[in-house]
């Protein structure tokens, strides 16, 4: 696995404070942190790599891991190279005190749960995505760290990404002018819409907050074989998601200047996985976020007000770290593994300099904000305000 450098952990779009921080630890021995996993085999398990990633972190120690399952546990003991793991986490907050928690379990029954324990130990988080289940669980994480000024990271790799540092510094420098459309699509999966909306709209519209701003209103409406959602179709998600519905999902939603947003998912008969990203048109061109499908995550840039490559001949340019149409120099510049590590990082960084995480709590609030707004809208058949007055989950309300 490559390490991380210096130059490649500035130039992931972080602020020059930790250029200097890197500079002023070069030649110091730095402090070592106390870290500590949970996980929960079989019922969420470790996430996208949310364990392993502070093996790479020099400034981290793993000190323990707390999971439920027993045969999971000694493996991820085994794993992680620890002595001590627990199968209650509460213990291992209690007896082993860690200054930073991944909480990695995919499955989101646990994330509030687990989150408030570690806040009420004194120990900062890294924290899986989506954040939890409703914005009434997210205001009590918030509250939690407040209250203790602790500092949680969530698990948006993409907002970490060199290529999203130049996307963004494409847009500050006008190369797409003003800012018109923002379209994102889901995965579009055999999961259907309701569930690709929780799971993987999460990046999306972490994405589209971070491209746009803060969005005023939310339209939407679900429906499911053709007809609009009613309590009837509402089900408990997998992975311990909640309640959810749809197999068609359509929203829009008002940013500021001339932007809007959108976004769309469907239980797709062709195409699967091959539209899933987010795309940015302006007076000026486009630019395309890839976030998944069979080829790698490349983003693209084509000066063309027209939208309308075949008719101006304008060429599609990939963006890479180095800027539009620069060769790569990151092998793995997209992966799971170098967002986690850069994630790392920015909470060590937040922590030392009592800053917020790049990718903070309230980041991870606001984009499932934006997702339950799809469902508030629909269930009051009306655009709805941001924030969200109701904090409760919208399709209980049905």
């Amino acid at each position: 696995m490559k390490p991380i450098s210096r130059r490649d952990f500035v130039t992931g779009s972080m602020a020059s404070a930790v250029a200097l921080a890197f500079s002023r630890s070069a030649g110091a021995a730095q402090r070592k942190y106390r870290v500590a996993v949970i996980g929960r085999t079989g019922r969420g398990n470790y996430g996208h790599g949310l364990d392993v990633v502070w093996k790479d972190i020099p400034q981290a120690e793993i000190v323990a891991v707390a999971d439920e399952d027993a045969r999971g546990r000694n493996a991820a003991a085994k794993r992680l190279k620890v002595d001590k793991a627990y199968a209650d986490y509460r213990e291992m907050l209690e007896k082993e005190r860690p200054e930073i928690v991944s909480v990695a379990p995919r499955w989101l029954d646990c994330h509030r749960d687990m989150a408030v324990a570690c806040a009420e130990f004194g120990a900062n988080v890294f924290l899986e995505k989506p954040m939890c289940r409703t914005l009434t669980e997210a205001d009590e994480i918030v509250a939690a760290f407040e209250k203790k000024d602790l500092k949680l990271a969530i698990a948006h790799q993409r907002r970490y990404s060199p290529t999203t540092a130049r996307i963004k510094e494409a847009l500050e420098q006008g190369k797409l002018g003003d800012l018109l459309e923002l379209r994102g699509r889901g995965k579009e999966d055999k999961r259907g819409a309701g569930f690709d909306l929780m799971c993987l709209g999460t990046h999306t519209m972490d994405l589209m907050r971070l491209f746009a701003g803060e969005p005023q209103w939310c339209f939407a409406e679900v429906r499911s074989n053709g007809k609009r959602v009613t309590k009837d179709d509402v089900h408990q998600g997998r992975e311990g998601y909640g309640p959810i519905a749809g197999d068609e999902i359509n929203a829009m939603y008002r940013f500021g200047g001339f932007a809007v947003g959108y976004f769309s998912s469907h239980r797709a008969r062709h195409g699967v996985s091959e539209r899933w990203g987010l795309r940015l048109f302006g007076s000026k061109g486009i630019i395309t976020v890839g976030q998944g499908g069979k080829e790698p995550r490349t983003s693209w840039f084509i000066d063309d007000p027209t939208w309308q490559p075949g008719r101006s001949k304008a060429q599609w340019q990939q963006i890479t770290s180095n800027g539009i149409g620069k060769p790569e120099t990151i092998d793995d510049v997209e992966s799971h593994e170098r967002g986690n590590r850069l994630i790392a990082m920015d909470l060590i960084h937040a922590i030392e300099t009592d800053t917020q995480p790049k990718g903070s709590m309230y980041d991870a609030r606001a984009a499932l904000e934006m997702i339950l707004a799809v469902y508030e809208s629909h269930r009051v058949n009306r655009p709805v305000i941001l924030p969200l007055a109701n904090r409760e989950h919208p399709l209980s309300r049905l």
